[in-house]
C-alpha cells in the first residue's frame, strides 16, 4: 500500500472556500468517492469526495480553514485498486487530441512542486473550442475563463494575461474588473472607465458606529452587479397589467388541491415565468448574449430562466431549465425545490449557471416599479412589484381591477427601444389572458 495525498479537485467556481465540516477522522477507513469534507462557496455548499479507498493517516485541514483547488485535504494509505479517476487520467493522457493540443497551444505544465495554483494548471490544460492562436485571436483564454469574464462583463481583449505564453488566468480578469471599479480605466475607452473615487469619510467623528463585514454572497454579487451596470447601457421599460383572471384561476386551482398535502400550490411567479418564456420566443433577441468580441450576437435555442431568491446571506439566482417545455404546475414545483435549496445554501454550481433571462419579484415584500440590473451576459431582466387593486375606467364606469406593476431592463446594445416596448406589451397580453399562452 502507498500513502496518497487527496487534493481538492476543480469542482467549479469554488475559490477561497471555507471548510464548514470535516466528515472523517485519522484512522477511519474510507471508500472511493466517500465524502471527506463539506465546503461553503459563494452561494452554496458542496461535499468533496475521496479519490482513493483506504485508511486516513493524516488530515491536512480542519473546520474553518479556507482552501483552493490543489490544496491537500488528507493523506490516505490507499488500497491497490484502479479507480475510475486513474483510468480516466490514463485515457486522457493517451488521446491524440491531447497530444495535438500539447504540441500546438498548451504550455508546458509546471513541476509538481511548483507553487503555482492547481486551478491555473487545470485551466491551462482545458482545450479551447478552436485553436485561438492559430486563428490569430487577440487573447489566449480557456473556455472556463471566457465564461467567467462574460459573467463579470470583462473585455478579454483588454486583459493582460500572466499565465504561460500570455494565457489569461482568473486572477487577471479579477484584477481588470477591480481596476475598472476603482477608476483605473482601461485601454480602448471601456464603458465606465475613469470614474472618480468617492471621498473617504471617517464616520466615527460624527458619532458612534459599528463596522460589520459583508457576507460572501454580497461581496461577490456587488462586484458582479457593478460590472454589469458599468458595461451594459440599461434602458428600463415600465408597464402595468390586470391579472384578475390569472389570480382567479390560481385561487380556484389551489382550493381544489387544498386537502392534498403533497400537491404544490401555484404561485403568481410560476405564471410570470411561463408568460416570459412565451414572450422571449416572440422576440428572440431577449434570449441572446453578445459575443466575446462585442460584434456578434449569440442567439440561444435553449430557454432557461433564473429567479432571484432572497436568502439570509443575500440574493441568489437558481436557474430553471428548458422552461418552454414545462407547464405551470411543473414550474411551480421546481421553483419551490430550488428556493428551498437556495435558502439552505445547498444549490450546486450547475443549478446557478446557464440562465438566459432573470426574474426578480418583490411582490411578497411590497413596492411598485423598480429598475433591476441586467445579469450579464444576459441582455434583459424582469422586475415584478406588488399587485394592488385600483379603479379602472371601462368606458362607462370605474370598476376594481387587480393591477400588477412590472418593469423590464434591457441592454440597449442588443435591443432597441421599439423592440423593448413591444416585448413589454406582449408580456402584458400573456399575463392578462392566459389563453394567449396556448396560441
Amino acid at each position: 500500500m502507498a500513502i496518497e495525498t487527496v487534493l481538492l479537485p476543480n469542482i467549479g467556481d469554488f475559490k477561497d472556500s471555507k471548510v464548514i465540516e470535516v466528515l472523517v477522522n485519522v484512522g477511519d477507513q474510507v471508500e472511493y468517492d466517500q465524502s471527506l469534507i463539506v465546503l461553503e462557496s459563494d452561494k452554496a455548499s458542496m461535499e468533496v469526495p475521496s479519490a482513493f479507498a483506504g485508511k486516513i493517516t493524516a488530515m491536512k485541514i480542519k473546520e474553518g480553514d479556507v482552501v483552493n483547488v490543489g490544496d491537500a485535504i488528507a493523506e490516505i494509505e490507499a488500497e491497490a485498486i484502479d479507480t475510475p479517476i486513474d483510468k480516466e487520467s490514463e485515457n486522457v493522457a493517451e488521446t491524440p487530441a491531447k497530444k495535438e493540443e500539447d504540441s500546438a497551444v498548451t504550455p508546458t505544465p509546471p513541476p509538481k512542486d511548483s507553487n503555482k495554483s492547481t486551478e491555473q494548471q487545470t485551466e491551462a490544460s482545458i482545450k479551447p473550442t478552436v485553436n485561438q492562436q492559430k486563428l490569430g485571436a487577440k487573447y489566449h483564454a480557456s473556455p472556463m475563463i471566457r465564461q467567467f469574464a462574460n459573467r463579470l462583463g470583462a473585455n478579454l481583449g483588454e486583459v493582460q494575461g500572466s499565465g504561460p505564453k500570455g494565457r489569461i488566468l482568473r486572477e487577471d480578469v479579477e484584477a481588470w474588473v477591480k481596476n475598472i471599479l476603482q477608476g483605473g480605466g482601461a485601454s480602448g475607452g471601456s464603458i465606465g472607465s475613469g470614474l472618480p473615487k468617492p471621498p473617504v469619510v471617517d464616520f466615527s467623528q460624527f458619532g458612534e458606529i459599528e463596522s460589520i463585514e459583508l457576507s460572501r454572497i454580497q461581496k461577490i454579487s456587488g462586484q458582479h452587479l457593478s460590472a454589469c451596470w458599468l458595461n451594459a447601457p440599461h434602458v428600463t421599460q415600465f408597464n402595468e397589467v390586470s391579472i384578475d383572471e390569472l389570480e382567479q384561476y390560481r385561487t380556484e386551482h389551489n382550493s381544489k388541491i387544498a386537502n392534498n398535502k403533497k400537491a404544490v400550490k401555484l404561485t403568481p411567479l410560476a405564471f410570470f415565468i411561463k408568460a416570459t418564456s412565451k414572450a422571449m420566443d416572440d422576440f428572440p433577441r431577449f434570449n441572446s448574449s453578445l459575443g466575446d468580441d462585442g460584434q456578434t450576437l449569440i442567439l440561444k435555442k435553449y430557454l432557461n430562466i433564473g429567479v432571484a431568491v432572497d436568502t439570509p446571506n443575500g440574493l441568489v439566482v437558481p436557474v430553471i431549465r428548458e422552461v418552454r417545455d414545462k407547464g405551470v404546475q411543473q414550474l411551480a414545483s421546481e421553483l419551490v425545490e430550488l428556493s428551498e435549496k437556495a435558502r439552505a445554501g445547498t444549490l450546486s454550481a450547475n443549478e446557478m449557471q446557464g440562465g438566459c433571462f432573470t426574474i426578480s419579484s418583490l411582490g411578497g415584500i411590497g413596492g411598485s416599479h423598480f429598475t433591476p440590473i441586467i445579469n450579464l451576459p444576459e441582455v434583459a431582466i424582469l422586475g415584478v412589484g406588488k399587485a394592488i387593486t385600483k379603479p379602472f375606467w371601462n368606458g362607462e364606469e370605474f370598476e376594481p381591477k387587480l393591477i400588477l406593476p412590472f418593469s423590464v431592463s434591457y441592454d440597449h446594445r442588443v435591443i432597441d427601444g421599439a423592440e423593448g416596448a413591444r416585448f413589454v406589451v406582449k408580456l402584458a397580453e400573456y399575463l392578462n389572458d392566459l389563453r394567449n399562452i396556448l396560441l
